[in-house]
């Protein structure tokens, strides 16, 4: 009897088991958009809208060449923001500029001859992915009074 008893309690695990193991795969596969976040991919119109859902201020048009002031962070490194992306940079004591590291913004990608220094001056160029529309933005960027960095647009040499 005891024998009996084992075998029916080890039967209905096996089969609690199976059953919720069947449901999680139905659910994953009957999933819709709320369900599985991976379920379908977004194209671009639902992403624009998706973003300017969740955005609290409009998203800037890449239309103004004008660098915006640096932003010093804790490392003693500046980040600044110009049209076409980002640059992290350090002013050195010596008076030289470096470039940390740099990320395009939307819509641009950073060229590949990038001289990052240490140097009196560095130089980047950020190139609008549709090339055809907007014109490349090749820039300088130099340490100014108090160890500030600056960045400045500049003729494009390939022109």
């Amino acid at each position: 009897m005891r024998k009996w008893r084992s075998a029916v309690v080890t039967a209905a695990w096996v089969g609690v088991g199976t059953a919720a193991g069947a449901l999680g795969a139905w659910q994953l596969a009957t999933a819709d958009g709320g369900g599985a976040a991976h379920s379908r991919p977004l194209d671009e119109a639902a992403v624009e809208r998706a973003l300017a859902a969740t955005s609290a201020s409009p998203r800037p048009t890449p239309t103004s060449a004008t660098p915006s002031a640096p932003t010093k962070t804790a490392s003693d490194r500046s980040t600044l923001r110009f049209t076409g992306g980002t640059a992290t940079v350090e002013c050195r004591p010596d008076g030289t500029v470096y470039l940390v590291s740099w990320s395009p913004a939307d819509g641009f990608h950073i060229d590949d001859d990038v001289e990052r220094g240490p140097a009196a001056v560095t130089r980047l160029e950020a190139e609008p992915s549709d090339d055809d529309e907007r014109d490349d933005l090749p820039y300088e960027i130099r340490c100014g009074e108090g160890g500030e960095p600056r960045a400045r647009v500049v003729a494009d040499a390939d022109d």
